[in-house]
Parts: structure tokens; C-alpha cells; sequence
């Protein structure tokens, strides 16, 4: 089995490439999805954001409202340290779990946005990273997320700059030349993964 992570910024492209190693064969788990259920209502997750957090973090319907906490952890350090504590420890628990589930000789492909930050990057047998131009990664965050400039930027700020992520990965896929272009970086990664 090859264990990847594929990682990189936020709106570089991660999604789309794990679509596409996914069309190709691979395995693939999202660390965002995991840790989205990882703060469902009725988790013990959401419970201690809670307790964190305040009742403020909550929409009227007891689930978590991701724009207030987002307001919160994006502007200050400490309480965004304290999210990802009660978060990031259930994400790499399901994870473990789901490559210890899966058959030998798989391509597993696991798609993790904070993995370098998180220090988990040894414990993949491949370093995948999706990159782009900043200046194209902070147009894309905007559009994507409806975001002014200065709360792009603050969110980009949170994580390592991209071409540090691109310094210490095995495979790099940029993705500013479009989807075709794209793809074919996609299916070359892939092709090395299995030995192609």
C-alpha cells in the first residue's frame, strides 16, 4: 500500500486533484469532511467547541455556524490552537483507521489541508502538494468563500506559505494552468505512486 497525503492551501486546487486521483483508482479521504463530522451535533467534538467557544458558535438548529467560529479562529492564534486540538486528533484517528481498513497494494490518497502544520507529514509514505501563485490562491479563497481581501488574507495567513509546503514535497501538481493542464500533472503523480 502507498499511504499519501495530498495537502497544500487553502484554494489551490486540493478537491479537484483528489476527484481526479480518485477517477484514477485511488482511494481517497477528506480530512475537511472528517472533520466536519468530527463537530457534528450530538459529538463530543462539538460539545468541547462549545465549552471553548460559547453558544455563539451555534446556528438555531444546534448545529456548528462555521462563519462565526470562522470569524473567531482566523483573527486570533490561540483560539484557533485550541479548535484544532479538539478537532485534528479525531481527524488523524479516522484516518489511521480507514488506511488500516483498506486492501494491500492500494493507492491511498489522504487529502489533508493543515498537514505540514500539524507536524503528521512522517506519517505518510508520500508528500503530495497542490499549488498555485498566491496572488491566484487569494483570487480564488475570495470568489470561492465570498471574502473581502483582508479576510482572504488573514486566512492565508494562518497556514504556511505555499512554496514552503512546495520545498518539502515528494510530488508537486500546480494548478494554475487550468483543468487540462491539471489533470495531466493528476495522472503523472498517480503513474509514479503505482509504479507506472
Amino acid at each position: 500500500m502507498v499511504r499519501a497525503a495530498l495537502t497544500g492551501g487553502i484554494a489551490t486546487g486540493k478537491s479537484y486533484c483528489l476527484a481526479r486521483f480518485a477517477e484514477l483508482g485511488a482511494a481517497t479521504i477528506d480530512a475537511d469532511r472528517l472533520a466536519r463530522e468530527a463537530v457534528a451535533p450530538g459529538t463530543p467534538g462539538l460539545a468541547r467547541v462549545v465549552e471553548r467557544f460559547g453558544a455563539g458558535v451555534l446556528l438555531p438548529d444546534g448545529s456548528l455556524n462555521r462563519p462565526a467560529l470562522g470569524r473567531i479562529v482566523f483573527s486570533d492564534r490561540t483560539a484557533r490552537a485550541d479548535l484544532e486540538a479538539i478537532v485534528h486528533p479525531e481527524v488523524y484517528r479516522r484516518i489511521s483507521e480507514w488506511f488500516a481498513n483498506l486492501p494491500s497494494g492500494t493507492i491511498a490518497i489522504a487529502d489533508i489541508p493543515l498537514l505540514f502544520e500539524t507536524g503528521h507529514e512522517h506519517e505518510f509514505d508520500r508528500v503530495i502538494v497542490a499549488a498555485c501563485e498566491p496572488a491566484e490562491q487569494l483570487r480564488r479563497l475570495a470568489v470561492r468563500d465570498g471574502l473581502t481581501l483582508e479576510a482572504a488574507h488573514a486566512r492565508l495567513d494562518a497556514q504556511w506559505p505555499i512554496e514552503e509546503k512546495v520545498g518539502r514535497a515528494d510530488y508537486v501538481i500546480r494548478t494554475d494552468s487550468g483543468f487540462a493542464g491539471t489533470d495531466s500533472e493528476v495522472k503523472r503523480v498517480y503513474e509514479q505512486l503505482s509504479g507506472a
